[in-house]
């Protein structure tokens, strides 16, 4: 599976991401090719070699004789849906415009079909949306992982006066995204680079296991203390698309003054609470006191509730925190029938090409419940009926 990590180190727009991406081997032929469909008038791509903090990187920029450097969401829908780019940049560009008027909308407590973009509304940033997300299909780009993005802060002037960093709009658009601080005031993340991100992204975090094929360097316009770029890392995903890779969370605590009943009550919150998994490690702590070492799996971005509820429902009174990679196994659900009913199977694919079925428990502790027999029996027919229907040596 062809991957694509974006390290911001010097955050994200959408000439940066354009530049990037070209630096990394997208001919700019293709590319301009494809920008031609748009049917945009009197712009054209200037792509050169510039230098930041020693670092060559690529530099786009879009010049333009725009006679209509504001635009509404309708324009703006109906320059990408009357081009000849393909369905799928038609349908992500769109949903790209529509977001950043939705929270533009927002900020300012107008109706959608009102708000008219103006860093957001030219055929610059149209370029820059457009084509992005063509390079994207047009490098064969099949899975995005985006590194935390660093947010500065300071003042920028836009249309609407002072604007306090990061921008309204950018914070709007990147919930539910890791970010970060940095000492630098500046703005790091444009409104249009967040919303393609979260467009692109299929997970935020650590660099995925890959086979490095390639990498670009994509150059902002300011020179700063550091190297204002934006890279791109481009390979080959491990066993070929047998597992997939994606950030979590891991948040771990020691815990030597709590009940039995009171963990299991706050082990069921936190899973209600959206939990990946929960685990309970028996421990010995100082003091020769027994305790529970606590490991809870998060997705990210929901890691701070999560912890919020171990502070709330233990007697922990510090958690650690760390962010890993996980290679999980591709999944799906499916049914079996047997003498208790329907009982959920989880179908996952080895590395080898395999199948393993695995009986879910609920079900097979309800069909165990009405039926009066036990678990293991529910349970061992369910198995011999998955290994039946999926032809999986039992």
């Amino acid at each position: 599976m062809k991957t694509a990590y974006f390290d911001c180190i010097a955050g994200a727009s959408g000439d940066m991401l354009l530049g990037a991406l070209i630096d990394a081997g997208l001919p700019v032929a293709d590319l301009e090719s494809e920008l031609s469909k748009l049917n945009l008038d009197d712009f054209h791509l200037h792509v050169g070699k510039v230098m930041k903090n020693a670092f060559a990187a690529t530099k786009v920029d879009v010049h333009a004789h725009d006679h209509a450097p504001e635009r509404h969401l309708k324009d703006l829908c109906e320059v990408v849906e009357n081009s000849g780019v393909s369905d799928r940049v038609k349908e992500r560009a769109v949903r790209v415009f529509t977001r950043i008027c939705q929270e533009e909308a927002r900020i300012h407590n107008m109706a959608v079909d009102e708000v008219h973009l103006h860093e957001v509304g030219g055929v610059d940033a149209i370029v820059d949306v457009v084509g992005v997300l063509a390079a994207v299909e047009l490098m064969g780009i099949e899975r995005v992982t985006v590194s935390p993005l660093p947010m500065g802060r300071g003042f920028i002037h836009g249309a609407h006066g002072q604007i306090p960093l990061p921008a309204p709009a950018t914070l709007g658009l990147l919930k539910g995204v890791p970010i970060c601080g940095s000492p630098i005031d500046v703005e790091f993340v444009t409104p249009t680079g967040a919303a393609l991100l979260t467009e692109l992204a299929d997970a935020w975090g650590v660099l995925p296991s890959m086979t490095l094929q390639e990498v670009g360097y994509g150059a902002g316009t300011r020179d700063l203390e550091i190297p204002n770029v934006l890279r791109v890392l481009i390979g080959a995903s491990s066993e070929s698309g047998a597992w997939q890779s994606e950030s979590i969370t891991v948040l771990e605590t020691h815990l030597d003054n709590d009940r039995g009943e009171t963990l299991g009550h706050a082990f069921e919150k936190i899973m209600e609470a959206g939990a990946l998994d929960v685990v309970s490690i028996p421990a010995q702590m100082k003091k020769n006191r027994p305790a529970h070492v606590v490991k809870v799996l998060a997705k990210p971005e929901d890691a701070d509730r999560l912890e919020r509820l171990l502070f709330e429902e233990t007697s922990t009174l510090g958690v650690r925190r760390s962010d890993t990679r996980r290679d999980a196994l591709h999944r799906d659900f499916d049914t079996v029938d047997t003498r208790y009913g329907k009982i959920q199977v989880k179908v996952a694919k080895l590395p080898s090409g395999a199948l393993r079925a695995t009986p879910e428990y609920e079900d097979c502790r309800k069909a165990a419940e009405e039926h009066g027999v036990s678990l293991h029996t529910v349970t061992h027919e369910a198995e011999h009926a998955a290994a039946h229907k999926f032809g999986i040596p039992h």
